[in-house]
């Protein structure tokens, strides 16, 4: 009897902007034999022209413009229902900038992954370059985690890092962290298709046969 297909893990990706880190997703997949399927790429503003690339790739693209939603939890409400209907196993989040309120996360619940440009609990929020210049440290990075309530305090899959240079503005620290942040999030996601990550009940993440998963 031949062997089953394996079942293809199911993406839906979330942009603002350019999305290279949705890019970068979607390359990954179709070069690296990552068992995963990109359904959707959402975008909350239709200037987003990571969209344009998204559709060029011939994938599927939505937008859900917050602006013309009253309140967040409207804007939320009405993302979840376009996320939902195409039933992904993990919800990636490649520049998405807004904050989700708790009833959007609680819809997929433990399915929501997200990358920031710091070593968390670093520097949660925004201008995470510059503040890390200015507390004068020696190593920047990022960190792909899981999304909850609290902004940037999911636990942690897995994190990459560079050198802050003497000379470093974050403009310049930001254009050397963007490659490692496309191979941790790369990383990640194949091994999210795989089926290697596991969330415990207790908020802890298992990484099956990666004895150390950090610092990539």
């Amino acid at each position: 009897m031949p062997n089953a297909v394996k079942k293809k893990c199911r993406f839906v990706i979330l942009i603002s902007g350019r999305g290279s880190n949705m890019q970068n997703i979607v390359q990954a997949i179709g070069t690296q034999g990552i068992p995963a399927k990109v359904c959707a790429v959402i975008s909350n503003s239709d200037r987003a022209t990571g969209l344009s690339w998204a559709r060029d790739q011939g994938l599927q693209t939505e937008v859900i413009a917050h602006k013309d939603y009253a309140t967040r939890a409207q804007f939320d409400n009405a993302l979840a229902q376009c996320v939902q209907q195409y039933q992904p196993d993990y919800v990636l989040l490649a520049g998405f900038m807004r904050i989700l309120t708790p009833a959007f996360i609680n819809c997929f619940q433990g399915r929501i992954i997200n990358i920031h440009p710091s070593l968390l609990p670093l520097f949660p929020g925004l201008n995470t370059h510059q503040q890390a210049i200015d507390a004068q440290l020696q190593w920047h990075g990022c960190t792909v985690h899981f999304v909850t309530p609290e902004l940037d305090s999911g636990p942690t899959i897995a994190q990459g890092v560079v050198p802050v240079l003497q000379d470093d503005s974050a403009d310049t620290l930001a254009a050397r962290l963007l490659p490692v942040e496309h191979k941790v999030y790369a990383q990640v996601v194949d091994w999210l298709a795989q089926g290697q990550v596991t969330l415990t009940p207790d908020g802890r993440v298992v990484v099956e046969g990666v004895a150390h998963r950090g610092m990539l």
